[in-house]
C-alpha cells in the first residue's frame, strides 16, 4: 500500500475514535507517513485566568499532531514521554497549527518534533514527543 494512503487510512481510523481532539475543536489538515498537521481556533473556553490560551490546550494540540504522525504507518503507537516549551501565548481568535514530523524511528521507539504556530506564523510552542509502538494496528491490512 502507498505510504500516504496508509497514513490517510490510519488517521481516519484514529479520528473516528478520537473524541478528545474533536471536542477541543481540532481538525486534521495534512497527513502523510511520519508527519501530521492539526489546527484549531482558540475559543474563549480554551483560555485561562490570564485571558490567554491554556498551556494544556496548546499541549493537547501538539500531542494530537504527534499521535497522528507516529501512528501513520498503521502500527499502534503511544506516547512514552513528551515535553513542551511555550514561547508566546495563543489568544482568542488565533488559528493554531501544530506541525509534527518524525525525527527518528528505530525499532519500536520514535522521536517527533511538533511546532505550534499561529495564523501569522508566530511561534507559540515547541514540543518533542517520544513514542513507543505497541501491539496492534488501526485498521486491518
Amino acid at each position: 500500500m502507498d505510504p500516504k494512503v496508509r497514513a490517510e487510512r490510519a488517521s481516519a481510523a484514529m479520528w473516528a475514535e478520537d473524541n478528545a481532539s474533536k471536542w477541543a475543536g481540532m481538525e486534521i489538515t495534512h497527513i502523510d507517513e511520519g508527519v501530521a498537521t492539526l489546527e484549531m481556533t482558540v475559543e474563549p473556553h480554551h483560555c485561562n485566568g490570564h485571558g490567554i490560551c491554556h498551556g494544556g490546550v496548546t499541549f493537547m494540540l501538539a500531542d494530537s499532531a504527534f499521535a497522528f504522525a507516529c501512528n501513520s504507518r498503521n502500527q499502534s503507537t503511544v506516547a512514552q514521554h513528551n515535553m513542551i516549551s511555550f514561547t508566546a501565548p495563543g489568544r482568542v481568535g488565533d488559528r493554531l497549527s501544530a506541525k509534527a514530523r518524525e525525527v527518528s524511528l528505530t525499532g519500536r521507539s520514535g522521536i517527533y518534533d511538533v511546532t505550534v504556530t499561529n495564523q501569522n506564523n508566530d511561534l507559540i510552542a515547541e514540543f518533542r514527543g517520544m513514542s513507543r509502538a505497541i501491539k496492534g494496528q488501526l485498521f486491518e491490512e
